[in-house]
């Protein structure tokens, strides 16, 4: 079963080409979701952000205090490096067992969704990487759009702190053009037809 990644900066649409993709049969996973999940129910992980960042990071019906967790690490590099070390492992080993889980299902291929795959150095369990690419200020318009509570400064920061495109497309074996010209669809059917051709379906024993 072959293990794809799906990346691209805020604002790229890596959440629309990922539901089209479902809509084809393909399982996707969600980093993101995934990691909320886990630093909300798994005790290692809970245990270890509370040592990390403080029991408060909790609140008195043992639910994560986002708020006060992002505070710790707002423009602290040093603290944002320990949470990452402490999440992105979790992510990986959950990412891992639900893949396994998938090809015992018999999929082809599945999807993982990732904003930060290259900086978290999750590439590296995959065979493959798609990255989803649009023009800055395409991304800036859909972003002030979705989230009219942001300022333009805030998303300008936000884009600031993720890699640029150009090194995603240098990086990454496969490109999606999601510029509102080049049509999503036919770029999406190309890729899936790709992947189940590279697919190599088991041999029977004795084969």
């Amino acid at each position: 079963m072959l293990k794809i990644g799906i990346t691209g900066g805020i604002g790229s649409g890596k959440t629309i080409i990922c539901r089209l993709f479902q809509a084809l049969g393909v399982p996707v996973y969600d980093a993101d979701t995934r990691a909320r999940g886990l630093m909300e129910n798994d005790p290692t992980l809970r245990r270890q952000l509370a040592v990390t960042f403080g029991a408060a990071v909790f609140d008195d019906a043992g639910r994560l205090d986002r708020p006060r967790l992002a505070a710790a690490v707002f423009d602290n590099p040093s603290a944002l490096a320990q949470l990452n070390g402490l999440v992105h492992p979790a992510v990986g080993h959950d990412f891992a067992a639900w893949a396994a889980a998938r090809q015992a299902d018999g999929s082809a291929y599945v999807l993982k969704e990732a904003a930060l795959m290259f900086e978290s150095e999750s590439w590296r369990q995959l065979d493959q990487v798609i990255a989803v690419v649009a023009p800055v200020a395409v991304r800036q318009a859909r972003l002030l759009h979705r989230d009219p509570h942001r300022s333009p400064q805030q998303v300008a920061a936000i884009m600031a702190q993720q890699l640029p495109d150009a090194e995603k497309m240098a990086r990454a074996q496969h490109v999606l053009h999601n510029d509102g010209k080049q049509l999503l669809i036919p770029q999406v059917l190309a890729l899936h037809q790709q992947f189940l051709h590279n697919f190599e379906s088991p041999q029977p024993d004795g084969a």
